[in-house]
C-alpha cells in the first residue's frame, strides 16, 4: 500500500492519512475512490465536520478539521503544555534592543493567581541592572564633587543619591510589571545588550544614562485602556518619586544629604518628561496614540515637577 504524507497538523507535523484508520476508526466516514486513489474521510471529534485532511494535536492526539485544530478551540487536554510551549518562545526570542517594553502577540491569557510572578532569570537580569544603576548614581555624586556641581556632599549623601535612584529604576519597571500581570500578560525585565553596554560606558563618562533593560511583555493584546495603564505606571512612579522627595527636602536642614534627594526629585521629575516624549518606543508615543487627553493630563503636571526642581536647582 502506498502511504502518502503532507504537513498538515499543529506545528508543520507529518500526517499519513492511512494512519489514521488504525490509529481513530471510530472517525472514519465513508471511504471512496476519488481520482484513482482510495480517500478516507474522518470526522472532526469537535464539531463533527467531515474532512479528508484532518490535523492531528501534537498535545491531545485528537483529529480535527481546520477550525477547531488549535488546541484552545477544542478544550484540548494537554492545552498547558501548549502554553509552555508558546511562553517558552515569547522568553527566547526577544531581541537586544532598548526599549522600555514590548507587546508580544499570539500568546493565551496568562492568568495571574495570588501573587506577581518572578523568575530566578529574571531576578540575575534585575541585580545586574542594580549593580549597573548604583554605579551611574555613585559617578554622578564623584563627578558633581570634582566639577564643583554639589561639593559638598560626602560619601553618606553619595550612597543615598545612589540608592534612591535605584529604588526609582526598579519602581518604574515593576510598575510596568505588575500592571501586566494584573492584565493578563507574562511580563519579566530583562537585560538588553546595548543597553546594558552603553549603561556601563556611562558610568566612566560625564553624561549619564539609565537604561540597562527592558520589561518584556508577551501574550494575548490587552484593551486599550489597559495597554494605557501599563504604559503609564511608570511614569506615574517617577513623578509620585519626585513629589515625594521634593517634600522631604523642606523637611530636612540643608545639608549634603537634603541635596542629594533634591537632585533626586530633578532627575525623577526629568525621567517622568522624557518618558512622556510622543516619539519612538518610549511610553508618551503609546499613551499619545491611544489616549491623547490622558497624555496630556499626565504630561502637564510632569512639566511643573520639572520647571520646579530644575528652576529651585539651576535658578
Amino acid at each position: 500500500m502506498r502511504l502518502t504524507f503532507g504537513t498538515h497538523g499543529f506545528g508543520d507535523l507529518p500526517v499519513c492519512r492511512y494512519i489514521y484508520t488504525i490509529l481513530w476508526r471510530k472517525n472514519i466516514r465513508n471511504p471512496g475512490i476519488i481520482n484513482g486513489r482510495r480517500q478516507i474521510i474522518m470526522q472532526c471529534q469537535k464539531c463533527g465536520t467531515e474532512t479528508m485532511m484532518p490535523f492531528r494535536c501534537p498535545f491531545c492526539g485528537g483529529q480535527f478539521c481546520s477550525q477547531h485544530r488549535l488546541p484552545e478551540n477544542h478544550n484540548c487536554i494537554g492545552i498547558s503544555n501548549a502554553r509552555a510551549q508558546t511562553q517558552q518562545r515569547v522568553m527566547t526570542q526577544q531581541s537586544d534592543s532598548s526599549y522600555n517594553y514590548s507587546y508580544v502577540y499570539g500568546q493565551a491569557p496568562y492568568k495571574r493567581q495570588h501573587r506577581i510572578r518572578w523568575s530566578q532569570k529574571e531576578a540575575k537580569h534585575l541585580g545586574g541592572a542594580v549593580a549597573l544603576v548604583i554605579g551611574i548614581g555613585l559617578s554622578i555624586g564623584v563627578y558633581g564633587n570634582f566639577s564643583g556641581f554639589n561639593p559638598q556632599w560626602s560619601l553618606g549623601a553619595m550612597v543615598v543619591f545612589a540608592c534612591v535612584m535605584t529604588a526609582s529604576f526598579l519602581m518604574h519597571e515593576i510598575a510596568h510589571k505588575v500592571l501586566a500581570q494584573k492584565a493578563g500578560m507574562w511580563a519579566e525585565f530583562r537585560l538588553t545588550t546595548w543597553g546594558a553596554v552603553l549603561t556601563f560606558i556611562t558610568v566612566f563618562l560625564p553624561f549619564k544614562m539609565i537604561a540597562p533593560g527592558a520589561m518584556m511583555i508577551g501574550g494575548n493584546p490587552p484593551s486599550a485602556r489597559d495597554m494605557i495603564k501599563i504604559a503609564i505606571g511608570g511614569v506615574i512612579t517617577n513623578m509620585i518619586f519626585a513629589t515625594v522627595l521634593l517634600g522631604l527636602v523642606f523637611l530636612l536642614p540643608p545639608n549634603a544629604y537634603a541635596g542629594a534627594l533634591f537632585f533626586s526629585a530633578y532627575i525623577n521629575s526629568l525621567m517622568a518628561v522624557f518618558n512622556l516624549i510622543p516619539i519612538g518606543v518610549l511610553d508618551g508615543y503609546k499613551i499619545f496614540m491611544l489616549n491623547k487627553k490622558v497624555w496630556v493630563l499626565a504630561f502637564i503636571p510632569a512639566v511643573v515637577l520639572i520647571v520646579i526642581t530644575g528652576w529651585m536647582l539651576f535658578g
